[in-house]
């Protein structure tokens, strides 16, 4: 029997997976079959939501995923990934994906798969080079380069130290 895997992935534990949660169901997967990673980053070898996907994975059925970003990071991974489907005789969807389905298991499908996950490495490339640029610019300029703020105020700090100096606890 055919069956629809699904895959979501947020990759902080803040984030909701709902809306892909909400498209993966309207395309179709069934809520028993659907696999879903929190806090995991797509560059990450091993993501334990995706890992039970591929084991539930058999031949004839289909794994579904809601955006191309949500199966890996480099197009090279992306491509030998969709090559192990095919060999184990399961397909690729990506919902979302330039304005409508892709599936690899049709010839055409495969072709836009390999297009979009081209575009979507050098979409994250540009992005980190982006970064680089900025932070560099940032530090050169002596500027503050963002991060986790301070928990405490320097008042608050005076204040402790005095108590610590002090002999209090």
């Amino acid at each position: 029997m055919k069956k629809l895997i699904g895959y979501a992935r947020v990759s902080t534990r803040s984030q909701q997976a709902d809306r892909q949660i909400e498209d993966l169901m309207a395309a179709g997967v069934r809520r028993d079959d659907l696999y879903i990673d929190h806090g995991v980053s797509g560059a990450a070898t091993s993501r334990p939501g995706f890992d039970q996907a591929l084991a539930a994975l058999q031949s004839g059925d289909t794994l579904v995923i809601a955006t191309l970003d949500r199966l890996g990071r480099s197009t090279q991974s992306m491509l030998t990934f969709a090559q192990q489907l095919r060999e184990r005789g399961a397909g690729l969807r990506v919902l979302n994906l330039g304005g409508g389905d892709v599936d690899t298991s049709t010839p055409m499908g495969s072709m836009v798969f390999t297009v979009m996950a081209a575009l979507a490495q050098m979409e994250l490339d540009i992005k980190r080079e982006r970064i680089t640029d900025s932070v560099a610019k940032r530090r050169a300029a002596g500027k503050d380069l963002g991060g986790r703020r301070r928990a405490f105020t320097d008042s608050q700090v005076r204040s402790a130290m005095k108590l610590i100096d002090a002999g209090e606890p």
